[in-house]
């Protein structure tokens, strides 16, 4: 059969229906994808697939364990709003990547995963380095799929693509034979897509959205709670436009932030267990509150009985299975939040009549803003991260694992624009920060991205400084070193009666030490004095940067709301 074949990416394409190995297949199906990285982990099962990115060229990123792999395909895709791409093989290949995948699947980032699987004729044996894959994550990816038949790959990576980026976002994972991978077959990739049993919902009603109008036109009391979902959907734009016409404050989950300016004077900041007083406050006392893209976790609602206990509920979102699923909801609303948004800037012609609302906030923001006790002797975390945003100029991409540090970046760096804030949510996952930091780099080349990290945290992932080494990659990694697992450590502290049970670190490794081994730049900071000039020095150095900061390590997060408690419960508000 003769060929046609043409550019894309750099690369030979065939377009024409073409005998090859289903592994060509795969390589050529991602081309048409228009996949510009792949990270991953090669192993017996997968190697026919690694044979043909070597002869291709595709460009893939050695990660040193398969969990860094997976979280900068979870960077990438964060701040790309493309899919993000890994590929590892089975058995512990394939294991080692499920928490990145439960990860990605309740924080709605958009992944293709290819596992390796050992040859359909041993699968089910036992064999060496099998996992069932498929049945270990079918509750935590969007689909999953094992190809059993060679031509039937084609069909199945495109769904998968579409999958991952359509609808909410989300896993999906490809289970991949090596039988399959090396039997040849036809490559057809123009077939069109049939999936008459996934059809998301796109397009809101307009009864709804005018209803949802009406409300906001009879409010006194209304608030805007920001979720990743505008940030996936691409709808900042209309929401600012809709807040700003509508003189309506808005408030952050902590996926969302970006989502609106953080330093607008109407942004409240993020709502939740450690949000502002304003953000929890309004919270508690709006009469309409507008959810737009949010999940409505634990997390931000506190005690589910006292949430917004005066406010009408409206909740857009693109999966309707979230709305109504922690909090009633009074106007629901299926559908993009982008398409959502702009169909109520078009609806909502009146104004709200909410001039004593907007004093009350602007009172609550004065009186009860975040805060921390300065010490010239003690490096503070929130300094830390306040002088970041400053060096920065607001405009770096910031990453995280979770815990304190998490909190205080979330508190103190205010996001001025979307895609800036990547951090593990829903699962909370420690050694996120640093490995989605290099996958948020190769989103944004040009970018600063800095992977502020917890001491403890980035063990976990410390062995992903060889990419860096590598590939000359200028991340700064930045350690808010308490010597602890912080969070851990101020909850023991506040409701274990300081029972400090294995939550401290009395011996801990030389972080500079490491990164010169990595041939990686470091610094550490132990006086508050030296920390704005060498934080400057190496947020300008050209190539990976490593600061060891060591804060005081008592530092606790506040406000905070307690287990059991409501937004107006709030601890921690003054000094």
């Amino acid at each position: 059969m003769n060929t046609k074949v043409k550019e894309e990416n750099g690369r030979e394409l065939k377009v024409e229906n073409q005998q090859m190995s289903g592994s060509s297949m795969l390589i050529q199906a991602l081309a048409r994808e228009k996949v510009d990285v792949i990270f991953g982990y090669p192993g017996g099962a997968i190697l026919p697939t690694y044979d043909e990115i070597y002869r291709t060229g595709i460009r893939h990123i050695l990660a040193r364990h398969e969990q860094g792999a997976i979280h900068a395909a979870e960077g990438y895709a964060r701040v790309s709003g493309k899919p993000g791409v890994c590929v590892v093989t089975s058995g512990p290949g394939a294991t080692n990547v499920i928490t990145g995948i439960a990860d990605a699947m309740i924080d709605s980032l958009p992944l293709v995963v290819i596992t390796g699987q050992v040859a359909t004729s041993v699968i089910g044996t036992d064999a060496f380095q099998e996992a069932d894959i498929i049945g270990v994550t079918m509750p935590i990816t969007k689909h999953n799929f094992q190809v059993r038949n060679v031509n039937d790959l084609p069909n199945i990576i495109k769904e998968s693509f579409h999958i991952a980026t359509s609808g909410r976002p989300g896993p999906v994972l490809i289970d991949l034979p090596k039988d399959v991978s090396i039997a040849i077959g036809e490559f057809n990739y123009d077939e069109p897509l049939d999936l008459p049993g996934y059809q998301p919902t796109k397009i809101p009603n307009r009864l709804q959205i005018r209803k949802l109008a009406e409300a906001v036109a009879k409010a006194k009391k209304p608030v805007i709670l920001t979720g990743a979902g505008i940030l996936h959907a691409g709808g900042s734009e209309e929401v600012l436009e809709f807040a700003e016409n509508q003189q309506i404050p808005v408030a952050s989950t902590l996926l969302g932030l970006g989502a609106f300016p953080g330093d607008h004077e109407q942004f409240l900041g993020m709502g939740g267990m450690h949000g502002t007083y304003s953000a929890n406050m309004a919270l508690h006392e709006a009469d309409l509150l507008i959810n737009i893209g949010a999940r409505f976790d634990d997390r931000l609602t506190g005690r589910l009985d006292a949430f917004a206990p005066y406010a009408t509920i409206a909740h857009i979102d693109i999966d309707p299975a979230e709305i109504g699923k922690n909090v009633e909801t009074h106007i629901p609303i299926v559908g993009d939040a982008k398409e959502a948004m702009r169909m109520l800037n078009e609806e909502a012609k009146t104004n709200c009549e909410c001039g004593d609302w907007k004093e009350t906030i602007k009172e609550w923001k004065a009186e009860y803003p975040l805060w921390y006790t300065e010490d010239d002797e003690l490096l503070k975390p929130q300094r830390l991260i306040e002088m970041i945003y400053e060096e920065t100029n607001g405009d770096a991409i910031i990453t995280t694992d979770v815990g304190q540090h998490q909190m205080w970046s979330a508190q103190f760096y205010k996001f001025p624009k979307p895609n800036q804030w990547v951090t593990s949510g829903g699962l909370g996952t420690m050694g996120f920060g640093f490995p989605s930091a290099i996958g948020a780099q190769f989103a944004e080349p040009d970018k600063t991205v800095v992977a502020v990290v917890g001491d403890a945290g980035f063990q976990m992932t410390a062995q992903e400084l060889s990419i860096l080494q590598e590939l000359n990659l200028p991340v700064k990694i930045i350690i808010v070193n308490n010597a602890s697992l912080g969070m851990v450590r101020q909850w023991q502290q506040l409701f274990y009666e300081e029972r400090y049970s294995n939550s401290l670190f009395p011996i801990q490794p030389d972080f500079v030490k490491l990164a010169d081994a990595y041939n990686v730049k470091g610094w550490k900071i132990e006086d508050p004095a030296e920390m704005q000039d060498i934080l400057k020095e190496a947020l300008a150095y050209d190539g990976p940067v490593l600061l060891d900061c060591r804060v005081h390590k008592v530092e606790n997060v506040y406000p905070m709301i307690a287990p059991g408690k409501g937004h107006h419960e709030m601890e921690g508000i003054k000094p």
